[in-house]
């Protein structure tokens, strides 16, 4: 059974991005402390990029490691692996390039050039997936996801699992390709919806007024086929960060303020 959503609103996206940033951090040593290492499934988008930036303004806990931090993506646009649209290349202007990682610990998805299509590129990053789970001893398709943080676009969906298409309906895999995607690039590559809630915890970092509606549809319970957002859930924790425009079309009841030390 995974976790039932948790809303935090926020002031503005300056605001979300720079508590959602405190938060991962805090997460990642919290993680680190308890069993040697933590993972991240990072996203794309504005607010995820800006949520990346942000993280480079925090101040690490004592002890904490990023060299111990394995990085995975929920989603990548099937372009050149030099091109600026790669969310990939967008991380690692934002923050992965100045920080300790250990290289063999970064797992992006595969480029245009490098594979035929998102199919191969697809089945590719699922053979890893399922590597590095063996290599966890836990025998499963993927390995243990800690935090695996997601956005969502004004049509509901969440890393390039698009309304009423096949990845959102894909379950025997855990990443699918995508070749008609409805905003650009139309080629894409994504972690299915089970690969998704396989995580301890989902965050789902919203910002806008332009997502207000699709954030009220997914929290109202909508079908994951017509709403993507309503069927991400993590095992253990599903969190909803939000700002006041992208929250204002919830109702109060579901509504909780920032929490202490979350805007600073």
């Amino acid at each position: 059974m995974n976790a039932e959503p948790h809303v935090i609103v926020h002031s503005d996206v300056a605001a979300l991005a720079n508590a959602a940033a405190n938060r991962l951090v805090e997460r990642l040593a919290a993680v680190q402390s308890d069993r040697g290492e933590a993972t991240v499934v990072l996203t794309g988008g504005s607010l995820g990029i800006n949520t990346l930036k942000a993280v480079a303004a925090v101040d690490v806990p004592a002890g904490f490691d990023w060299s111990k931090v394995n990085v995975w993506w929920g989603d990548e646009r099937f372009v050149a692996k030099d091109s600026t649209d790669r969310n990939e290349r967008q991380a690692r202007d934002a923050l992965l390039d100045a920080l300790p990682l250990d290289p063999t610990r970064i797992h992006p998805f595969g480029a245009a050039g490098e594979y035929t299509d998102p199919d191969a590129a697809a089945s590719a990053y699922s053979a890893a997936l399922r590597q590095a789970a063996a290599d966890e001893g836990t025998g499963g398709p993927v390995p243990k996801f800690d935090v695996l943080l997601l956005g969502v676009g004004p049509d509901a969906h969440i890393a390039s699992l698009f309304p009423e298409m096949a990845g959102i309906r894909t379950e025997d895999r855990s990443a699918v390709g995508e070749t008609e995607a409805p905003k650009p690039p139309p080629e894409r590559v994504s972690l299915t919806l089970p690969a998704i809630n396989s995580a301890d915890e989902v965050w789902l970092v919203v910002g806008g007024s332009d997502k207000a509606g699709a954030v009220g549809l997914a929290l109202a319970g909508a079908s994951p086929v017509q709403v993507p957002a309503a069927g991400a859930r993590g095992r253990k924790r599903t969190v909803w960060l939000l700002d006041q425009d992208a929250a204002s079309k919830l109702p109060e009841a579901l509504l909780a303020p920032a929490e202490s030390g979350d805007e600073d």
